[in-house]
């Protein structure tokens, strides 16, 4: 981290820190960013402000373009699978989206780690979306939260689920503190301070809209680095917990991280600029063009799943299709990678007839069998898929 690329405007300050880098075996002698707390009031320029209500009418948009199915809740689940699979490919874990939907019927000993962490990331999210039911955002419940994200991964050691205590640092091109990109503020009562601050900004009304307040707090989470793993995806995730928090969105459906994915240099670049600077504009609108962007790409897809829905279930009616096949159908949106036995489940009926519902769904060509077992057969709405995965 090169002092001499921080502003007389820098949003924080520098402590010193000297200890031993583990990891190339080498003491050291360098210095830490600790953010200035975010401010009360904001002074963005007016192209900033435009490009937040901007946003904001297309989270509206999205909001109400899920009314448009007859039950938008089995939106949420292939919307989080999705932000799994990207929050997780930003930070270099990289998996499918029909591998993360098939690893429901392998047992978890065969999973692959990508497919655990990915896994996990949704686990996180079910339970953070209950949780803001009962309480608010805390540090705390953040804390439980990466616990369950990296529980069982790599990052799972004696420190998950708690406030770091050890230093970190973002790598730079060559390894070592000394020539890191970033170096967090270090571990105890500075990071302790900070993160007590963010709580209660994010927590606090105010007249910041949303839109600002999810993007400064994530800039902030990200900066204070509260843990030594799983920030990046943390920080994502509480973007979404303030939406539906906030009430602007009553599902979880924007995937914002498939629009930071393609551009992460990028995204990481802003945010180290903000620090650098204390300039929050380019940010801001940054992430405003996320929301909008991801808005729109869900309201197409909402689009193309109502309509292959509809067109779906004419042709089965035309055809007298009555009973599970219907029922099926009807929950394709939610599970378009599906087994018998899961089918059965779902739709409270034995074995025998939710197996030849699948079976004649294969046989109109709707339904594909992607395993070629006899036993614990897995089948896949290819066209549902094609949807969800690729806006």
């Amino acid at each position: 981290m090169r002092i001499a690329d921080f502003t007389e405007k820098a949003a924080g300050k520098f402590v010193q820190i000297q200890g031993f880098d583990q990891s190339i075996g080498e003491s050291y002698d360098h210095w830490a960013f600790v953010p200035d707390p975010l401010p009360s009031e904001l002074h963005l320029q007016m192209a900033t402000y435009k490009r937040v209500a901007e946003a904001a009418l297309a989270l509206g948009r999205l909001d109400s373009a899920a009314d448009k199915l007859p039950n938008p809740q089995l939106l949420v689940r292939p919307a989080l699978h999705k932000e799994a699979q990207s929050t997780s490919a930003l930070e270099g874990t990289h998996a499918t989206l029909f591998d993360v939907l098939e690893a429901e019927f392998v047992d978890k000993r065969r999973r692959s780690s990508q497919v655990s962490e990915v896994l996990n990331y949704v686990d996180a999210a079910m339970q953070g979306l209950e949780l803001i039911q009962r309480r608010p955002i805390t540090t705390t419940a953040i804390a439980d939260l990466q616990g369950v994200l990296v529980k069982g991964t790599r990052g799972g050691s004696w420190d998950a689920g708690v406030i770091r205590r050890s230093p970190v640092y973002l790598a730079g091109e060559r390894s070592g503190m000394e020539h890191s990109r970033f170096v967090p503020v270090p571990e105890g009562k500075l990071l302790i301070d900070g993160m007590n601050a963010w709580e209660r900004w994010i927590n606090e009304p105010s007249d910041v809209p949303l839109l600002v307040k999810a993007a400064l707090g994530h800039y902030q989470f990200e900066t204070l680095h509260p843990f030594t793993d799983g920030n990046g995806r943390m920080g994502r995730l509480i973007v979404t917990l303030q939406l539906v928090d906030a009430k602007a969105l009553r599902y979880p459906i924007l995937n914002i991280s498939t629009y930071f994915e393609p551009r992460k240099d990028k995204y990481k670049d802003l945010l180290l600029a903000c620090s650098q600077t204390g300039e929050f504009d380019e940010w801001v609108r940054f992430f405003c063009d996320a929301v909008e962007a991801q808005a729109n790409a869900e309201i197409a897809r909402i689009d193309a799943l109502l309509e292959f829905r509809t067109q779906l279930l004419n042709e089965l009616r035309a055809a007298n299709a009555k009973g599970v096949v219907l029922d099926i159908v009807d929950d394709l949106i939610a599970y378009p990678v599906i087994t018998p036995s899961q089918a059965a489940a779902l739709h409270q009926v034995t074995y025998p007839p939710a197996n030849n519902a699948i079976q004649r769904l294969v046989e109109m060509g709707y339904l594909d069998e992607v395993t070629g077992r006899q036993y614990g057969r897995v089948f896949v709405c290819r066209r549902v898929m094609q949807i969800v995965d690729s806006l």
